[in-house]
């Protein structure tokens, strides 16, 4: 991709809809790209397999984290394989089926006739006839819920049922393959998801979203151990811009060896010392609480690197505002608010 190209899309990712379904504005979706696209069960039930093993075994073990699928889950994976012979233009890169949702990567290798969104609704309806044939062959509608473990039936303006017989919530989430080494985070990340959901599972206390938590004079919503609140030793991170070269180094210094020594640091990691006080601490695996400007859903989760540091207990990330899509701007009154907040964090 050319410097010109990459720097439209990068502008285009910058403008999402407020929706976990949302589109990459005035992108063209018929054009050579590589996508990795989410889709949701509706109701988010688990209806594609289990996930197996133990989150600490090694991953060429018996015990790794895996994926047993359902005859469900079996013949979606076999839809989703089977894009590219329907869709010539289109290589399926890999596929990550879990219980209740998918992960997948496509190649749109030459120009589409029609844009990628319809050849995965393609996709869906052919899931959808799986759906079925599996769930409702026997009049299953005329069964109560719990027996058919199917959502309570919606209606459509006219009153007709539009629940039964639509395996995926509507619409999809996808990304764009817009920087270098991306495609092997993705790939990465695909891998590891099974071992994730055992870990969230194991230790909902320390990778599960909470809310409304009061602290002084905010209510915080985050994600991380929350017994680093509770440190004898709690050090708000403030690193002036005017240090460089040596002195920004001693300075670094002096916050990592507090760390060293049992004092957990907490910091938006605004100004570029900061940043690298936080980055340090972490790089050597000590606890820090990172305050941050936007918040979390009850279906957020840490990404990449926060993972593993949250479920071994030292990284504990708060937000007072809500969670938003849209990409925001500190402002000089959020920065000064959120050293604020670090400040009074540091003295509860």
């Amino acid at each position: 991709m050319d410097k010109e190209t990459y720097e439209k899309q990068k502008a285009f990712a910058g403008e999402k809809k407020p929706s976990m379904k949302r589109r990459y504005v005035g992108h063209d979706y018929t054009g050579r790209m590589m996508y990795m696209v989410t889709m949701v069960v509706e109701g988010r039930r688990p209806l594609f397999g289990a996930v197996v093993g133990r989150s600490d075994a090694p991953p060429d073990s018996e015990e790794a984290p895996r994926m047993e699928l359902s005859e469900l889950g079996r013949r979606v994976s076999h839809e989703w394989l089977a894009t590219q012979q329907h869709h010539p233009e289109i290589t399926v890169v890999a596929l990550q089926m879990m219980p209740d949702h998918l992960h997948g990567i496509l190649f749109v290798r030459e120009r589409l006739e029609k844009p990628l969104g319809l050849a995965l609704r393609g996709f869906k309806q052919k899931c959808n006839q799986h759906y079925r044939e599996l769930f409702l062959g026997v009049s299953s509608i005329a069964l109560p819920t719990q027996q058919t473990g199917l959502p309570t039936p919606k209606k459509d303006r006219r009153g007709e049922d539009r629940t039964h017989g639509l395996l995926f919530e509507p619409s999809f989430n996808d990304k764009l393959l817009l920087r270098e080494g991306e495609l092997q985070r993705w790939l990465a990340y695909l891998r590891d998801n099974p071992r994730r959901l055992l870990m969230k599972r194991e230790r909902p206390d320390l990778l599960k979203p909470f809310f409304n938590l009061q602290l002084g004079s905010h209510a915080y919503n985050g994600i991380g151990n929350r017994e680093l609140l509770t440190a004898p030793r709690r050090q708000a991170v403030r690193v002036s811009r005017r240090l460089v070269g040596e002195q920004l180094e001693a300075e670094v210094a002096r916050y990592v060896e507090a760390a060293r020594q049992g004092t957990v640091l907490i910091s938006p990691a605004i100004s570029p010392g900061e940043k690298l006080v936080m980055r340090r601490a972490f790089d050597l695996h000590l606890p820090t609480i990172v305050v941050l400007r936007n918040g979390f859903t009850p279906l957020s989760k840490p990404k990449g690197e926060q993972f593993d540091a949250c479920s071994q207990g030292r990284l504990l990330m708060l937000s007072a505002w809500a969670h938003t899509n849209e990409r925001t701007t500190l402002t000089a009154h959020d920065c000064q608010q959120m050293n604020l907040m670090a400040l009074e964090l540091s003295e509860l």
